[in-house]
């Protein structure tokens, strides 16, 4: 290769005899080019944009470290990612349901949504429930609604994903209950708990407990599982909210990965070593319409998060160093306007995600700005998928961007960028520091508002919203959850109240609520609460009183 001095000599003269000219006669479409989260565009990358870049410190191979180009030696050539359609609504019976034809139609794990109040820590029957029953997830609110929702559905034979948070010990109890009565020994079991409470106080805003306690929840179920569920990710440190809230792409990946020296630091704190429990930690990223800004945002997270595994932490064992993920399409980047205009953008959002690396991918659907996706419309985001995989020819090698004098340059920029975040956090004494000052709260405001001017002054464009709009649209059919799922549930839970031992049930709740003000892990005592049939409202509000609720500063 050319020296420094010749391709700057080089590139010099390209800029005056054939760029020159060429702008002279026909100017570019526009001044400035940037990024969806404005990371400016330049007009040429050449090897004077990653000249300080060595292969081995900041490439290396698939499945070694720094694990820029894939945290498997063969990547998509040995094992697919997981396909796993988020999915639920109404009752566990309907979603059941559901579950059955995507793994029909080749789905490949389960993503379980749950509904608000099952979020919130109510049951279905309480009064802050009404009119949410079943709307945006299923209803679950005791054992006997987990044991419908996996029907028919071995629990070693499929992976799940439980997007839930602040109750997430209790939903993660009832999942090994069912594994049980149904003969699965815990150790074959495999999946996720989001679990990530940091990210609500920051992004999605559905907590109930203040950051300590919720802490503690948390590294009570890391150390539970280490020892009895050895195949579960205890935690999804999501930066999906993150970026649906208005963060940049930068945003998203440092206050992720800011979020997860919490949970490290957090279990340290706890008295485990770190190689016990981080190779269980995996990561939740957002899928956004800038294709090349997003594969360099998943290989920049696998190397930031290796060194800070390895450098910050010490960690020993490489599977603690891995930054492992599933990724979702950005629903924020949905339009109700053309809402068929959204499979092309899913479909441009999940190919930067398989070439970025990802292990597991949920593709929305068409109609999910308007309602809960239908068979048909979740059919074809899996097709999606499936199109990618067998089609397009994007698996068959590992990192094909790897060696782009863009894409190498972008990922060394938004790593720089992200580690200053990162450095902020720190001097600020931590994640939950800087979350109690409002800092990542107000950095995503202000990047939120800065894109928001940027479309209406049309400097951004999205397809029918601000550019070839079109007026009097035909409505597209939507899936609608019909309002009689309330009254079925509200009945399921009261019967299931009705005819449970209920000397047990108050006997378990009374050892949970002395195990909550003491230093016991937790789990023992939820699943004996679970087994027994107490209600998650009912052990959810057992932490209400020993713990208090969290309410947002900016509300005091």
């Amino acid at each position: 290769m050319a020296d420094v001095k010749d391709l700057e000599r080089q590139l010099a003269q390209w800029e005056e005899e054939t760029l020159k000219p060429t702008l002279e006669k026909r100017p570019e479409r526009q001044e400035h080019f940037s990024t969806i989260s404005n990371h400016e565009i330049r007009r040429l990358y050449t090897p004077l944009d990653v000249s300080g870049l060595d292969y081995e410190r900041d490439l290396g191979n698939p499945g070694e470290y720094p694990y820029t180009r894939g945290i498997h030696p063969t990547m998509y050539r040995g094992k697919l990612w997981t396909m796993r359609q988020f999915a639920g609504f109404g009752t566990a019976k309907d979603s059941n349901a559901r579950y059955h034809y995507l793994l029909s139609q080749g789905q490949t794990g389960l993503s379980v949504a749950f509904h608000m109040p099952t979020i919130m820590g109510y049951d279905s029957d309480h009064d802050r429930s009404r009119g949410e029953v079943g709307k945006t997830g299923v209803s679950i609110d005791t054992l006997e609604d987990m044991e419908t929702l996996f029907q028919g559905i071995p629990l070693d034979q499929v992976t799940t994903s439980m997007t839930i948070n602040a109750p997430a010990t209790i939903l993660f109890s009832m999942y090994l209950a069912v594994a049980k009565k149904q003969g699965v020994s815990w150790d074959r079991i495999g999946g996720t708990t989001q679990n990530d409470i940091l990210k609500e106080y920051i992004a999605q805003k559905s907590w109930i407990y203040p950051p300590k306690p919720s802490m503690r929840l948390i590294t009570d179920m890391m150390s539970f599982a280490k020892d009895h569920v050895p195949r579960w990710n205890t935690i999804s440190i999501s930066g999906y909210h993150i970026r649906e809230a208005g963060s940049t792409a930068v945003q998203e990946l440092a206050f992720t990965l800011a979020d997860g020296i919490g949970y490290v630091e957090a279990g340290i704190e706890a008295g485990m070593d770190v190689d016990d429990f981080a190779p269980r930690l995996s990561f939740f990223f957002n899928a956004h319409n800038d294709f090349f800004e997003e594969i360099a945002k998943y290989r920049a997270a696998r190397r930031i998060w290796a060194r800070i595994m390895k450098e910050r932490f010490g960690a020993k064992n490489p599977k603690s160093m891995m930054c492992r993920f599933h990724t979702q399409t950005a629903g924020c980047s949905l339009t109700a306007q053309q809402p068929y205009n959204n499979v092309v953008r899913t479909a441009v959002q999940a190919l930067a995600a398989v070439l970025g690396g990802t292990q597991s991918l949920h593709t929305n659907s068409l109609d999910e700005t308007l309602a809960l996706p239908t068979e048909e419309t979740v059919r074809i985001a899996l097709r999606t998928q499936q199109i990618i995989a067998q089609e397009s020819g994007v698996a068959a090698t590992a990192d094909p961007f790897g060696g782009s004098y863009f894409v190498e340059s972008l990922t060394d920029e938004m790593e720089a960028q992200a580690l200053t975040y990162i450095e902020n956090i720190d001097q600020m004494g931590g994640i939950i520091e800087a979350i109690e000052k409002g800092y990542p709260q107000k950095e995503i405001g202000n990047a939120a508002y800065l894109y928001q001017k940027q479309l209406e002054t049309r400097e951004k464009i999205i397809v029918g919203i601000n550019e070839y709009i079109e007026e009097n649209e035909t409505p597209i059919e939507t899936l609608t959850v019909d309002e009689e799922v309330e009254k079925i549930q509200i009945e399921n839970v009261r019967r299931a109240k009705a005819k449970r031992d209920a000397g047990k049930v108050q006997k378990s709740l009374q050892k949970l609520e002395q195990a909550a003000r003491g230093p016991d892990n937790l789990m023992p005592y939820i699943l004996e609460a679970v087994e027994s049939y107490a209600s998650l409202g009912e052990i959810c509000d057992v932490f209400r009183d020993a713990f208090g609720e969290y309410v947002d500063p900016k509300w005091l």
